[in-house]
């Protein structure tokens, strides 16, 4: 245990474009969908330990070549918001496939924290993401699947 001023940075430069969310809501509805109660507890409980294991647990020594991986998939993640604020903000922007990756703004968070995982020797994270991806990566297709298609 210990402090990791790395771990978060990680951790808040996930989190921060969410809350775009909170000034520039969807401007079409995000469908209401049932998520089993145990995939939306693998998210919620995912989405913690991606924010705080990362900033409580002392990194390895830094394996300096994954921060590139880090920083590349921030930057697809953080441009996928900004199609979404460009593209007026419909739920299809949030939920829809990029590439031919089918829920790209769930994927692209939990590999930053698997990069950010090997990057800071951290097993614990990669724990941390592999249980946000059990719970976070469905959900979300199965939200894109009421979102229908994005076209």
């Amino acid at each position: 245990m210990g402090f990791s001023p790395w771990g978060l940075l990680v951790g808040l430069a996930v989190l921060l474009p969410n809350l775009l969310l909170v000034w520039f809501p969807p401007r079409t509805p995000i469908p209401r969908v049932v998520i089993p109660w145990w995939m939306g507890g693998f998210e919620r409980v995912g989405q913690a330990l991606c924010l705080v294991v990362p900033a409580i647990t002392a990194p390895g020594d830094l394996a300096w070549w994954w921060c590139g991986p880090v920083v590349a998939g921030l930057t697809g993640y953080y441009a996928l918001w900004v199609r979404y604020v460009r593209t007026g903000r419909s739920a299809s922007a949030l939920y829809g496939p990029v590439w031919g990756v089918p829920v790209p703004m769930a994927v692209l968070p939990v590999l930053v924290f698997v990069a950010a995982a090997m990057w800071l020797r951290n097993p614990w994270l990669a724990v941390s993401a592999a249980v946000l991806a059990v719970g976070h990566v469905p959900a979300a297709m199965r939200i894109a699947r009421g979102v229908g298609d994005p076209r």
